[in-house]
């Protein structure tokens, strides 16, 4: 296929995003995301030890040239928290891109509606290229785009939780409403979950977990970015309308009549 998915002005082939979390070595990271056939891939810039600088980081193991990163926000519990490490993260990624999260919720890790806003609007305003991640709410995706996001990232279900989207009602209404891209985040588990995604519309989704605790990474990711592409391409050649009837693939009318024997 060669539409692409455009953020901020920047072109994609790829419609998957993925992760660097939970990866059980580097070496598993690296070839995933080899596998993922991904252009995009986000980096928790808080949990990166930045203070010695002999000791590698992710950032070490990632191909800079190959792959946009995308720095987040991950860990923070503020506003306040979530423009300091943003503005971290473009002194160490030297990019405008950002993936923000504000989280004060420990255990079901939902994101702050409030204070993802506020911290969207001022991180805009300094020239940032926000990409909020939000629980699907309709109403705050179109307060996020008026305030110039350049996507808005609704959950599919908890962060890591693998329950798939619940949440698919609400994406179909922040999709009929979004200029921007619709990202869909948090939750997805198996290829499946991502073709859905795709099939609704969405214009692409994050992976992580579902990935890096799979038995076999790379193969995981392979799969998933099988199942990213299916999704789109069944969205545009335009699925059949649901019906609560049966309708008959082969002819009923102008058929003749089966001859009985005797």
């Amino acid at each position: 296929m060669t539409d692409e998915l455009i953020i901020g002005g920047v072109s994609f082939h790829s419609r998957l995003i993925v992760g660097t979390g939970r990866h059980r070595t580097m070496q598993d990271m690296v070839d995933s995301l080899e596998a993922s056939g991904s252009q995009i891939v986000t980096v928790a810039i808080r949990r990166l030890d930045l203070d010695n600088p002999e000791e590698k980081t992710i950032l070490d193991y990632i191909d800079w040239d190959k792959y946009q990163i995308l720095p987040n926000t991950a860990g923070c519990r503020s506003v306040e928290e979530a423009l300091f490490v943003a503005r971290l993260g473009r002194e160490v990624t030297q990019t405008d891109f950002v993936k923000l999260e504000v989280i004060p919720d420990a255990k079901y890790l939902f994101p702050d509606p409030n204070g993802t806003l506020e911290a969207a609007r001022q991180l805009v305003a300094e020239g940032f290229k926000v990409l909020p991640y939000i629980h699907a709410d309709p109403v705050l995706a179109k307060n996020l785009e008026d305030v110039g996001c350049v996507t808005v990232m609704p959950l599919g279900s908890a962060i890591g939780s693998g329950q798939g989207i619940h949440t698919g009602e609400e994406i179909r209404i922040i999709l009929e409403n979004a200029s921007i891209p619709v990202i869909v985040d948090a939750g997805l588990a198996v290829p499946s979950d991502a073709a859905k995604a795709l099939e609704m519309g969405a214009d692409a989704v994050l992976v992580n977990t579902a990935i890096a605790q799979a038995q076999d990474p790379s193969m995981m990711a392979d799969a998933f970015r099988k199942g990213v592409e299916a999704g789109r391409q069944a969205y545009l050649a335009g699925r059949i309308p649901v019906r609560t009837e049966a309708i008959a693939s082969s002819p009923t009318s102008d058929v003749p009549e089966p001859v009985v024997a005797n």
